[in-house]
């Protein structure tokens, strides 16, 4: 950790010298006590931490997220790890989770897998949570680029151990919801090379984001405006990330061209407004003309997808009435995933019926599956980090 700089203690916190950024991935450059409604109240300790990680095309950069400890004291050879990858807030940097604060248009998104992770932590189980690269830090955040997401998702465990040696085990596990669980699936695939000094025991994604290229393209076909839309931009930011020789200007028309730097402002809630890119027709986004931008953006969504081979155990879970991440794509994933790991080392759960939510618009069958699969989930992790056999994969009730 750097002891020769006084850490920040106000925003400048997210925005380090140049001349701290470069050394090895997942070393620390500074740390801080965190409370607040970004904290986790059930912790005995939350640390908010900005730690060294590398964007996909190798540059150095400053990746922000917290790590939360377990009031349980630590067991013979330190805490297991759970790796948090959080669902989408939008791309502005006040939507990251560790800014979080009651007034913030993502707090409902931020705060409500707060009861997952406390369970995580009731059981012995340390929490990191990154908020992704560019994510309340400089640049804009690559939203569902694999490996960017990767590299935050390994290199805040690396930052974790550092921060505390003693205390936690080289035991690691990706969870992760919508976003998150496609972004766990990339860093379980990206693990062995990224990150080989951890274990990675598994990885669970929870209606994870997938099949987004044919998403899109549907979506361009239709007539009419709906608040779903405001992906379309989130996916914009991802692509550009990937291959920044897509323009914006050559790929949106007039219109989506003219909202396209709400990206920056704007958390999703916001962007899918009528303002925004909520009161875009389908047809209205995209250039209907073939051009350069538009072929690297779809070969960039084509590159999102999720089907990856994986060298540790897998879990998919699934809400069968989710109207934000639709099962039939799920159960696509799951078979992609079985052909390509074997159909043993994939388990799928899908749900009929999950615990309401608070918010049945907003949050509805998709945030309410966390609750639902708490139970499950936490078995399959237990038995991951306890070193017992494999599970045999549970079929779809369906």
């Amino acid at each position: 950790m750097t002891t020769s700089v006084t850490v920040p203690e106000d925003d400048t916190f997210y925005h380090p010298p140049q001349s701290l950024l470069e050394g090895e991935h997942g070393e620390v450059i500074w740390s801080r006590p965190l409370s607040g409604e970004a904290a986790i109240a059930s912790a005995r300790l939350n640390q908010l931490v900005l730690y060294r990680s590398r964007d996909v095309h190798g540059k150095p950069i400053a990746v922000s997220g917290i790590v939360a400890l377990p009031r349980k004291p630590a067991p013979e050879g330190g805490y297991p790890i759970v790796s948090w990858a959080h669902g989408t807030v939008g791309c502005a940097d006040t939507c990251a989770p560790s800014r979080d604060t009651v007034t913030s248009p993502a707090h409902p998104w931020n705060e409500y897998p707060h009861g997952l992770l406390s369970a995580f932590l009731d059981r012995g189980w340390a929490v990191a949570m990154t908020d992704y690269e560019g994510l309340g830090t400089d640049g804009l955040h690559p939203y569902l680029l694999g490996e960017s997401q990767a590299h935050g998702i390994l290199d805040i465990a690396l930052a974790a151990r550092r921060l505390f040696p003693a205390e936690l085990s080289r035991k690691l596990a990706i969870v992760g919801h919508s976003q998150g669980g496609q972004a766990a699936l990339f860093g379980a695939h990206h693990a062995p090379i990224w990150t080989p000094d951890l274990d990675l025991r598994g990885v669970a994604a929870m209606a994870p984001a997938s099949g987004v290229h044919l998403l899109v393209a549907a979506g361009t076909t239709l007539d009419y405006a709906q608040p779903g839309f405001a992906f379309t931009a989130l996916f914009l930011a991802g692509a550009i990330a990937g291959n920044p020789n897509i323009n914006p200007e050559e790929l949106l028309t007039v219109k989506a061209y003219s909202v396209w730097h709400h990206i920056h402002e704007r958390a999703r809630v916001e962007l899918a407004k009528e303002d925004s890119w909520g009161g875009l027709k389908g047809n209205e986004q995209l250039r209907p003309e073939p051009n350069p931008s538009k072929k690297a953006f779809f070969d960039q969504l084509e590159l999102m997808n999720p089907a990856l081979r994986i060298l540790a155990p897998i879990r998919i879970s699934q809400a069968a009435k989710d109207q934000r991440i639709r099962a039939d794509f799920t159960r696509t994933l799951h078979h992609q995933l079985a052909a390509l790991n074997g159909p043993v080392n994939v388990t799928y759960k899908e749900y009929e019926e999950v615990s309401a939510t608070h918010d049945p618009v907003e949050l509805g069958f998709h945030f309410g599956l966390m609750d639902t699969d708490l139970p499950s989930l936490t078995r399959w992790l237990e038995e991951r980090f306890a070193d017992a056999e494999p599970e045999a994969p549970t079929a779809s009730p369906r």
